[in-house]
């Protein structure tokens, strides 16, 4: 009993660490909400991230994503559920910083200990010049159907006259 606590403390002193070597490609935490409240354990929470796109410059993406509490949630070890919200938008001039393929890799997060992850991919719909994100999770046995899909007109901004054709940089 005594050896099991140890190692449960053990362990989350590892996870609570590693939080403290964030890099750059982390996202930023907006804010989160409490959904459910638990006495002797953090409660479930809902957090709203921010997230850039490597190569398009005035694009960001927000998601909002449960946030298993308890105590495997504080140990790091709850599979979080696939329920994630997407929204993108335009918040300055649109610049691509190099070529990518249709549902290229935005931003991939671990939703579980093994083998679950969250993904927002991008995409290009080029008859309408308008950046398509997706964000779903995936699983190596059996992944989720829910999915959430955000879209980006590429619009002039400020003084900005020549936009950039998303289907000459995204294939």
């Amino acid at each position: 009993m005594v050896r099991g606590i140890v190692w449960a403390a053990a362990l989350a002193a590892t996870i609570a660490s590693g939080a403290a070597f964030a890099d750059s490609s982390d996202p930023d935490l907006i804010f989160r909400k409490s959904t459910t409240f638990k006495l002797l354990t953090p409660n479930d929470k809902l957090a709203v991230y921010g997230v850039d796109d490597p190569i398009v410059d005035g694009v960001a993406c927000h998601y909002t994503s449960p946030e298993k509490g308890g105590l495997m949630g504080a140990l790091g070890l709850a599979e979080q559920t696939s329920d994630i919200s997407l929204a993108c938008r335009q918040y300055g001039p649109i610049k691509f910083n190099g070529k990518a393929g249709q549902g290229d890799v935005v931003f991939s997060e671990r939703r579980s200990v093994f083998f679950k992850k969250m993904q927002i991919v991008r995409g290009c719909d080029s008859r309408r010049n308008i950046l398509v994100y997706m964000t779903y999770t995936d699983k190596l046995i059996d992944g989720s159907p829910k999915n959430s899909t955000s879209t980006v007109p590429i619009q002039p901004w400020g003084s900005q006259t020549d936009l950039p054709k998303c289907g000459d940089y995204i294939k």
